[in-house]
């Protein structure tokens, strides 16, 4: 039952049952009997005013409530002159103020925070209660090359993605740098927040790509610089003195020194071979901006195959075609290119034990060109090593074919990947 029910009952029974005994106490009195009628009267009279000085307090209470859980805190009380309502309408007013400007600098903090994750430059993927994607940033979608639709609502638990399998394995708080490629680093952070007292994920990637090939190429710059300086200064001399010994015949009169003849002309072939060994890793050192020119890529890939057909026939490898007639021209460094799909097709005959196919796919709307052979493939770990300079999966690999290849690549601004997709069909793909 209501208070104002409750009070409306109390003063009716209240005032009956007054009228009902002086009655009967003033029954034999006239002028008592209409004095307690006027008294009760009067009574009625101050309860009613009583009644509406309790009762208006209360419904201010009830309306400032409606405006609270309507959340509309512009709803302001007036004054009413008496003291203990303009107490109650001064307090209401002032929570009113609070509760507005708290609002206003929530709502200020909140649009600041989404226009800092929009337009954030790492990625940022944040997750509700059950590790499922609420909201992704557009750098995020970048790094991952998923469309928005497909991530979102979804668990990182059950999308395939190599970024989302190293995410699955963060605890809050920790940091992990992954090359899921081979080719790019991500930096990985995953920690979390308080969201109505329960703990949410979130997860920021960082590309880190560029920075981690500059700090690559400074460091092994500099070694390449001092060996090459380091070799360039000993073979010189030495093959100068081997030479002249071998062009003075007094030291050869006879034939018990021919066999010693013969070793320094190893000696000598050796350290040219040892000299051309470290041009070549001074090519990743020197590599000149591309000289950019318009290049047609079928006559180009024409050009390659040929200059590597007798090294695949050699093998047993066959190269197969997929090339539109329709003529593809690009913007490359010709000679720079060319440098860079002869070590692709070289690691991929290489690739191949025995018989095998290495075929060339073009495809004009993409602008895409995808090398494929049908070697052993490429395992997990290689992957992640493929393009680190110095690293090579072959006995006497000098590991610089992929990376000069990468540098190429990178100069031209052509994006690329080199993945097995299947057992026996490992891709190159590069697009222009």
């Amino acid at each position: 039952m209501k208070l104002r029910t409750k009070y409306v009952l109390f003063v009716v029974t209240l005032h009956l049952v007054t009228l009902v005994l002086t009655y009967f106490i003033f029954e034999q009195n006239k002028v008592y009997f209409i004095a307690s009628e006027v008294f009760v009267l009067i009574s009625v009279v101050v309860s009613v005013q009583l009644y509406r000085q309790l009762i208006n307090p209360l419904k201010l209470l009830m309306q400032g409530l409606d405006a609270i859980k309507d959340k509309d805190f512009n709803v302001k009380f007036l004054s009413t002159g008496r003291h203990e309502v303009d107490t109650l309408i001064d307090v209401y007013n002032h929570m009113m103020d609070e509760l507005r400007t708290e609002r206003t600098r929530q709502e200020q903090q909140h649009f600041f925070l989404e226009k800092l994750i929009y337009t954030s430059p790492t990625g940022i993927v944040i997750l509700d209660f059950d590790d499922r994607i609420q909201q992704i940033n557009p750098k995020a979608l970048q790094l991952l090359a998923i469309p928005d639709d497909k991530l979102q609502g979804n668990s990182i638990h059950d999308l395939d993605h190599p970024l989302f399998d190293q995410m699955r394995l963060l605890k809050s708080g920790e940091t992990a740098v992954v090359k899921p490629d081979g080719i790019n680093s991500f930096k990985l952070q995953k920690s979390h927040f308080v969201d109505r007292g329960f703990s949410r994920h979130f997860i920021m990637i960082e590309d880190l790509t560029a920075e981690i090939l500059a700090a690559e190429k400074k460091v092994y710059g500099k070694v390449i610089r001092m060996m090459a300086h380091e070799v360039n200064n000993t073979i010189g001399p030495v093959n100068s003195i081997m030479q002249s010994a071998m062009k003075t015949d007094q030291l050869w009169a006879g034939h018990e020194f021919d066999s010693l003849k013969d070793a320094l002309q190893i000696a000598m072939d050796r350290n040219q071979n040892l000299n051309l060994f470290m041009r070549n890793f001074a090519d990743l050192v020197k590599l000149p901006p591309a000289n950019k020119q318009p290049v047609l890529l079928q006559k180009l890939v024409r050009s390659v195959t040929t200059l590597m057909q007798a090294k695949a026939e050699g093998k047993g490898v066959e190269f197969k075609f997929n090339l539109p007639d329709e003529a593809l021209n690009i913007m490359a460094d010709e000679q720079q290119l060319e440098q860079a799909l002869i070590n692709i097709v070289k690691n991929a005959i290489e690739a191949i034990e025995g018989e095998g196919l290495v075929k060339f796919a073009l495809f004009s709307k993409e602008r895409k060109l995808i090398i494929t052979d049908t070697g052993k493939g490429i395992t997990a770990e290689q992957n992640t090593n493929l393009f680190s300079p110095f690293f090579s999966t072959k006995k006497d690999g000098q590991g610089i074919g992929l990376t000069l290849t990468r540098e190429i690549l990178l100069n031209h601004g052509f994006e690329f990947s080199l993945k097995t997709v299947a057992a026996g069909q490992t891709d190159f793909a590069i697009w222009f």
